[in-house]
Parts: structure tokens; C-alpha cells; sequence
């Protein structure tokens, strides 16, 4: 093996720029079946509440042999002042399997989780975009008000939590305001986000413009809900993977939606990006994204070593 690569050496290199350029040619190249992947491998560690997942990805046309070995343990901010999602990505040589990297994988996660709803957001946020709203204060709650803003210049930010502490804490980091309520939060929002540990509904359809677009982040269980059932069969639904999305999703399954496209489907001109309707992204993320991002890395880093030569 090649290289050991740490989180502080992931994050001098990786920016949105090129990470979502790269997301959005993940999820062509898996909608267009170039890619080899499982559903995710989820196990319980039922002792902490936690979840223990694998992810493995074969792209050989972008010559791509990765995995990524996650956990999420709910718990943890709480209870130890840990990260709830920890990770590690391994790649591969794709000529002769041989590993190449193991590299730290929560910036990786965390910034292509962003990028991925950046790429939605591109298609389907609604002319006129002037208003974001972000339902959850966390880490994903601050990596998507950068990718989005990368994209788009919001005029104005709201951000809602379970506790105004932290809606408070986050907004004033953003430039945004802190709300009360979800409801406040989302009134008149062009683009939404939902980035909580709810598993039970947090954002209902009445609140919400007939236009705006939704990128559904949270509830990654079959069994938890972030958007109530009523508004998930009123949008105009887009999942990154069909088949995870109708065994992972607690939004999809338990409302019986229907799938519209996924995000490769729609970016390939397969499917039409509705973007004057009130439209839904439901991500679970994949196994590709992470591989991908993961090669970027590797590529940000040779480039940064070449130049220093120089």
C-alpha cells in the first residue's frame, strides 16, 4: 500500500468546485449501469444504538475498485462528544487489486453528501431562488450551506433545530437567522434541506412553496421519517438509487411514494428536471460517490505534489 491519508490532508485538498463536478458524473455512470455496486451492507451494534456499514464500488470504464467502511452511532455527540459518522475509504489498484490508499473518510461523507444535493439543486431549484432553509444544525447542516452556496447566492438563510442553541450557533456561523419552528424556518424557502436525526416527520406540506426543491438528507432508516408522508406524494420525487431508496428509505417506504427518476436518469436527459414543480431529492448516498470522491483525492494530491516540484 501507497498511502495512509488523514483527515487534515483530505481537507487542504478537497473543494466543492471539483467534488460536485465529480458527483454528478457518479450518478450518470450508475444510472447508465456502468457501475457494480451492493446496497449497503448495514449491521446493528444494538448495545450503543449504532450501525455499522459496508460499502464496496466497481467502476472499471473510470477505473474505479473502492469501499468505504462506515459507522453511525446516534449517540455519540451526547454521550461522549464524538462524531456520530466515522469512516474510513480503502482504494484499489483496478489492474491488479492491490490496495493503494486508506485514506480518513468523514470529510469525504460529509462534503459528498453536500455535493450530491448541490447537483440536485442545479437541475431542480426553482428560477428565482433567493431563500434557503436548513431543518438541523450539524455538521451537514454547515457542508451544505457551502456546497449549495457554490452554486447559488442566497439572499436569505434560516436555519431551525431541536434546540435554538444550536439553530443560534449555526446561523450566526452561515450569515443566517435562527427560527423557532420549522415552520418559520421554511416559509417562502426556494430550496430546503433536511439534515436531522429525526425518525419521525419534521417538515409537513402546508409550509411549504409549491415550488420549492427539497433535498432530504436525514432518516436513513427504513423505519425514520424526516418529511411527512402527504408532502413526499405530492412532490416530484428523485432518489441517487431506486433500489436502495425502496429498501433504506423509512420517507419513501412508509409513505409509498413514487419514484420519479434518479438524479442520473434526469442530469442524462433520460428524465425531465421538473424544476417549476415541488420536487423532493431523497439521499442515501452510494457506494460510487464515496469511491469517486476518493480517487479525487488521490488526484488533488498527486497534482499538489507535482507542483510543489516545480
Amino acid at each position: 500500500m501507497e498511502k495512509l491519508i488523514t483527515a487534515d490532508e483530505v481537507k487542504d485538498v478537497l473543494q466543492y468546485d471539483r467534488l460536485i463536478d465529480v458527483m454528478e458524473k457518479a450518478l450518470v455512470l450508475f444510472s447508465k449501469k456502468n457501475v457494480v455496486q451492493p446496497v449497503r451492507t448495514v449491521l446493528p451494534v444494538k448495545k450503543e444504538g449504532g450501525f455499522f456499514g459496508v460499502m464496496p464500488s466497481v467502476c472499471e470504464d473510470s477505473d474505479i475498485l473502492g469501499v468505504k467502511l462506515v459507522t453511525f452511532f446516534p449517540n455519540n455527540t451526547q454521550r461522549y462528544g464524538v462524531a456520530t459518522h466515522n469512516a474510513v475509504i480503502v482504494m484499489f489498484e483496478i489492474k491488479t487489486g492491490l490496495p493503494k490508499a486508506i485514506m480518513d473518510g468523514e470529510i469525504i461523507t460529509t462534503m459528498r453528501t453536500a455535493a450530491v444535493s448541490a447537483v440536485a439543486t442545479k437541475y431542480l431549484a426553482p428560477s428565482g431562488t433567493r431563500k434557503l432553509a436548513i431543518l438541523g444544525a450539524g455538521v451537514q447542516a454547515r457542508s451544505h450551506y457551502h456546497a449549495l452556496s457554490k452554486l447559488q447566492k442566497f439572499e436569505e438563510i434560516t436555519v431551525w433545530s431541536r434546540t435554538f442553541d444550536s439553530a443560534k450557533k449555526c446561523a450566526d456561523e452561515i450569515g443566517g437567522v435562527a427560527c423557532h419552528t420549522a415552520e418559520e424556518a421554511v416559509k417562502d424557502a426556494d430550496v430546503i434541506v433536511t439534515v436531522t436525526a429525526a425518525t419521525t416527520p419534521i417538515l409537513e406540506l402546508k409550509w411549504v412553496k409549491p415550488t420549492a426543491h427539497i433535498n432530504a438528507v436525514g432518516a436513513c432508516q427504513p423505519d425514520w421519517q424526516e418529511i411527512s408522508p402527504e408532502l413526499m406524494r405530492s412532490s416530484v420525487l428523485y432518489v441517487d438509487s431506486k433500489e436502495a431508496a425502496v429498501r433504506e428509505s423509512g420517507d419513501v417506504i412508509l409513505s409509498k411514494a413514487e419514484i420519479y427518476s434518479e438524479l442520473g436518469e434526469m442530469i442524462s436527459g433520460e428524465k425531465e428536471a421538473r424544476r417549476e414543480s415541488l420536487t423532493i431529492l431523497k439521499s442515501l448516498g452510494m457506494a460510487i460517490e464515496d469511491s469517486m470522491a476518493g480517487q479525487l483525492v488521490l488526484d488533488l494530491l498527486n497534482e499538489k505534489s507535482h507542483q510543489s516540484k516545480y
